[in-house]
């Protein structure tokens, strides 16, 4: 790996789960989302992994919330890489697919797999939750169609290594258009075990198609992990919905914090950030022109 192999940085900005009671960092207001945007751009963080929330901080899947925060974010940021999750548990697809249809992002979040998914407390002996996570092949099918109509590229988030496999029938069928852009989720209970040994087998699953993989790795073991995607060639994600706490053990007082820790293990490797414009020749997302009616 070399400075001729640029890393795609990513921030996870917010989440879904948490909120500011276990981490003050965490974006609630579109203003507040513009401003961890700023922190994590000025660090080097060249796409933005979207969790919307109302002002109060309740997690939403509203179109409107949606729209209010990319359009704070793009006023504060000349050019990020705008990246949308759809991946929820109870919240239909047709009000997945309209906040979509009424954002455009450059790319969402498409999870490859149904499965387990739970947080387990070994000082509890017990499940702080558990439930089932439904991303069947028709879920998943449903979400690629909408997303080609839109223009969107998907980003694969594989739980596991049967998830990366979940790629073959829809490359066969024509539905994924090369590159790719897939993420190793590590770290979730219910999913593969988050270790450097884990990811290099999960990362020569990835079909033999051009493509760019990266790893997001949950809770504190993100920061080796990260280092080994970045010895394996691959791209990384940090920020407040995978992780609070920086590599020393303190928590984090933004994402800005988290990016630049980050970028850290990027330069220590020898290889360095890519640029907002490197990162879209990559993905084969160009920044979108406004049209003459907006």
């Amino acid at each position: 790996m070399s400075l001729d192999d640029p890393v795609i940085i990513t921030c996870s900005i917010s989440g879904a789960v948490a909120n500011r009671e276990q981490c003050p960092a965490i974006p609630y207001t579109p203003e507040d989302y513009a401003a961890e945007a700023r922190r994590a751009v000025d660090e080097g963080a060249v796409m933005l992994h979207i969790h919307a929330r109302k002002p109060d901080g309740t997690p939403s899947h509203d179109a409107e919330d949606f729209e209010a925060i990319v359009a704070a974010i793009q006023a504060e940021v000349d050019d990020v890489i705008i990246n949308l999750s759809t991946g929820t548990i109870g919240v239909p697809l047709e009000q997945r697919i309209a906040y979509l249809r009424a954002v455009r992002p450059d790319i969402a979040a498409l999870n490859m797999g149904s499965m387990n998914y739970a947080k387990y407390s070994s000082r509890r002996k017990d499940f702080v939750f558990h439930t089932v996570f439904e991303n069947s092949f028709d879920t998943i099918m449903t979400l690629v169609k909408a997303m080609n109509e839109l223009g969107i590229k998907p980003e694969h988030e594989c739980f596991d290594s049967g998830h990366v496999a979940n790629l073959d029938p829809l490359l066969d069928m024509g539905l994924l258009t090369p590159p790719l852009q897939v993420s190793c989720v590590m770290g979730v209970t219910g999913g593969i075990r988050p270790t450097a040994k884990n990811l290099a087998h999960m990362s020569e699953q990835i079909p033999d198609v051009a493509h760019e993989w990266g790893v997001i790795g949950i809770s504190r073991q993100q920061w080796s992990l990260l280092a080994a995607a970045v010895a394996l060639g691959g791209n990384v994600r940090a920020g407040v919905e995978d992780n609070f706490y920086l590599p020393g053990g303190e928590m984090a007082r933004s994402n800005g914090d988290l990016i630049a820790a980050a970028r850290e293990i990027v330069t220590s490797t020898g290889r360095r950030p890519a640029t907002v414009a490197e990162a879209r020749e990559r993905l084969a997302t160009p920044k979108r022109v406004p049209s003459a009616s907006t």
